[in-house]
């Protein structure tokens, strides 16, 4: 695992998806955390786009990114939960060339200790495909929170030791 160390910080070209058919771009709180969350860390914000929770508007946004040079990671919020309207889990795992199964069941972990047996009904995922790694978050600004500073915050850090996802990702392109 060794080999995944970097010694310094390398922005990230990230998008943000937001899956919602009742919020926009001023009720989006969870998209605006995350937001604000790539930014801050010193990443760079590709795109952010708010679609209502459709399986196959999913599959587009989610792919055509994925085949986007200028995007390396993508963070969704929304649609991971059991109502008939989350899709997000359905739509995204096929998309996957390797599932991240560890995501899933740490971000699991980390809401129990804060929600307590609650969180059996989050179907939050993580997968890579095409070298973009990809993470599905609950709908809630709170857990946009767990996942980013519990989980993603250090996996796109390339100083993150004894490793991390960014030797994983596709090259960035030149600026």
């Amino acid at each position: 695992m060794g080999h995944c160390r970097e010694s310094e910080f390398k922005p990230l070209k990230i998008a943000v998806l937001t899956l919602s058919d009742t919020r926009d771009e001023t009720t989006d709180t969870s998209g605006a955390f995350l937001v604000d969350a790539v930014t801050t860390t010193g990443h760079i914000l590709a795109d952010r786009r708010i679609i209502k929770d459709d399986k196959y508007q999913i599959r587009a946004v989610i792919s055509a990114w994925i085949a986007d040079p200028e995007v390396q990671v993508i963070i969704s919020t929304g649609g991971t939960g059991f109502s008939g309207r989350d899709n997000t889990p359905d739509a995204v795992a096929p998309l996957f060339d390797k599932p991240i199964e560890g995501f899933g069941e740490l971000f699991r972990h980390l809401s129990f200790v804060e929600l307590g047996t609650s969180t059996v009904q989050s179907r939050a995922i993580g997968g890579v495909a095409n070298g973009t790694a990809i993470f599905c978050l609950p709908g809630s600004t709170g857990a946009c929170r767990t996942g980013w500073n519990g989980i993603i915050k250090e996996q796109l850090d390339a100083r993150h030791r004894p490793c991390n996802f960014v030797a994983h990702l596709k090259a960035p392109t030149q600026e």
